[in-house]
C-alpha cells in the first residue's frame, strides 16, 4: 500500500464537520470494512483528490465520510502512516477528549472489576476498549499508561486527567511503545512519572500468588497480564514435577509453578535484571529453595542443558514475538520450530510442553503445526491437551483479528510409544 499525496482540490482543506473537524473522504466502496465493525483506515483507501492527506496534521481528529459524503464516525489521523486513521467513535458529534476517555474507562472498569477482585489487570486494551492506540495497566494504586499512536499522544494530558479522576491512583507512569512510536513518527520519549512517586517495583497478585513487577525498568508496562489464565493451568501439571521456564522474565510462569508444588524450577532468561526479579518473587512466596536461575540466550542455554543431560517433567516456552512483521514470517516460524524442538529434547519420556506465542502474525494452527513437526522430527508422540489465549482483560475485537494475538498450547510429549 502506498501513500498518495494528490492535491488537485485545494478547497478540500476548508471542508469541516458541524463540530469543526476536518473531513476525510474515502474512495468508493472502501467503507465496507468500517461498516462491518473495523476501526482502521489505510492510506490507499482515502480519496486524496477530495481530501488530500497532506493537508492533515499528525494526531488531528477528523470526520470520516464515505464516497457519497455519508458520515461514518470520528477518527484521529496520521497522514504519514500506513494505517492513516483510527475510528474512536461512530457518533460524528463526539470528540476524543477527557470526557470521552472517562466514559470509556468506566465502561472498561465495570467489566474488569466484575471479573478480578484484586485490581490487578489490563484496564484498557486499545481498539477492543474503543481507545485505539492506548494501553493502561493497573497495579492497584499504581497505573502504567502506554501510548502507541500520534492521535493518543495528542490528548495525553486528557488521558492522564481522566485516569486520575476515575481511579485516583497514587502514581501514574507514562511511556511510549518504541516500535509503534517509530512507525507513527513520534519522538522517542523516556518513561515519565506524571503523577506521584512510582516505586521501581510494584506489587500485584495473580492467581492468588503475590508478585512484584519492575514497572520503571522492566519490559513493556512491567508485567504480562495476558497469560494469567494460561499460567493458572499449571496447577494441574506442576505438582511434584521438575519445571523449566524458558524466557522467564521475572518468573510469572516459573514462580507460579513452584507455588503450585513443583519440586524444582529452573528459570532461563538473557536478562540479569529479569532473573533478579525471579529471585525476588521466589523469595516473596517463600519458594526460593526450589527456584534456580540460568542467564543466557535461550537457544544456547537449551542446547547446553541437553549436553549436560538435564531432564525436566514440564518445559515452558514463552518467547517474545519472533514475527513482528509479516515479512519476518518465514524466519520466525523456523524460530518457533527450533525452540520447541529444543524444549522437547529436554523432556522426560512422558513430559508436558507448554508452548506460547505472542506473535499476532502467527496463527494458532501454525504454532500447533510447528509443535507437531518438532515432535515428528524427534519421533515423539504429541497429544494436545489444552489451548488458551489472552485473558478477559485483553478482550478480542471481533472485527479486528490483530487483537486476538496470544496462543498457549499444553502438550503431552511421549517417547517410545
Amino acid at each position: 500500500m502506498t501513500l498518495e499525496t494528490n492535491q488537485s482540490n485545494p478547497q478540500a482543506a476548508l471542508t469541516r464537520s458541524k463540530i469543526g473537524l476536518a473531513i476525510l473522504r474515502l474512495k468508493k466502496n472502501e467503507e465496507k470494512r468500517l461498516k462491518s465493525g473495523h476501526q482502521w483506515i489505510y492510506s490507499n483507501e482515502v480519496d486524496v483528490k477530495a481530501t488530500p492527506l497532506k493537508q492533515f496534521t499528525s494526531g488531528e481528529q477528523v470526520l470520516v465520510e464515505d464516497s457519497r459524503g455519508k458520515p461514518l464516525g470520528n477518527a484521529y489521523i496520521n497522514p504519514n502512516s500506513l494505517i492513516c486513521a483510527r475510528l474512536f467513535s461512530r457518533d460524528a458529534a463526539i470528540v476524543l477528549d477527557k470526557s470521552l476517555v472517562v466514559h470509556r474507562l468506566n465502561i472498561a472498569l465495570s467489566m474488569r472489576d466484575r471479573i478480578y477482585s484484586d485490581q490487578c489487570y489490563r484496564l484498557v486494551y486499545g481498539d477492543s476498549d474503543l481507545l485505539p492506540g492506548l494501553v493502561v495497566d493497573r497495579y492497584g494504586k499504581w497505573i502504567a499508561i502506554q501510548i502507541n499512536t500520534a492521535g493518543m499522544a495528542a490528548v495525553k494530558d486528557d488521558i492522564i486527567a481522566a485516569i486520575d479522576q476515575v481511579l485516583k491512583p497514587e502514581a501514574i507512569l507514562l511511556s511510549y511503545d518504541s516500535a509503534m512510536a517509530k512507525l507513527e513518527g513520534l519522538e522517542e520519549i523516556a518513561p515519565e512519572v506524571v503523577k506521584g512517586e512510582m516505586p521501581e517495583w510494584v506489587s500485584l497478585k495473580e492467581n492468588g500468588i503475590d508478585f512484584e513487577a519492575p514497572i520503571l525498568k522492566g519490559q513493556k508496562t512491567g508485567w504480562y497480564y495476558d497469560h494469567r489464565d494460561n499460567r493458572a493451568r499449571l496447577k494441574h501439571y506442576a505438582d511434584g514435577k521438575r519445571v523449566l521456564d524458558v524466557f522467564s522474565y521475572v518468573g510469572g510462569w516459573g514462580v507460579q509453578a513452584a507455588c503450585f508444588g513443583a519440586s524444582d524450577v529452573m528459570c532461563v532468561d538473557s536478562s540479569e535484571y529479569a532473573l533478579d526479579g525471579v529471585e525476588r518473587n521466589a523469595k516473596l512466596n517463600k519458594v526460593e529453595n526450589r527456584v534456580s536461575t540460568l542467564q543466557g540466550d535461550a537457544f544456547k542455554a537449551l542446547t547446553e542443558l541437553k549436553a549436560a543431560e538435564e531432564r525436566f517433567d514440564v518445559v515452558i516456552i514463552d518467547p517474545p514475538a519472533f514475527i513482528k512483521r509479516k515479512k519476518d514470517a518465514r524466519k520466525g516460524i523456523e524460530g518457533y520450530r527450533r525452540i520447541n524442538e529444543l524444549g522437547m529434547r529436554l523432556l522426560n519420556r512422558d513430559g508436558i510442553l507448554v508452548s506460547a506465542s505472542c506473535s499476532m502474525h502467527l496463527g494458532k494452527d501454525e504454532l500447533q503445526n510447528q509443535i507437531r513437526g518438532a515432535g515428528r522430527h524427534l519421533d515423539r508422540f504429541v497429544q494436545l491437551l489444552e489451548r488458551g489465549g489472552q485473558g478477559a482483560d485483553h478482550p478480542v475485537h471481533p472485527s479486528i483479528p490483530e487483537t486476538d494475538y496470544l496462543k498457549a498450547i499444553y502438550c503431552r510429549v511421549l517417547a517410545g510409544v
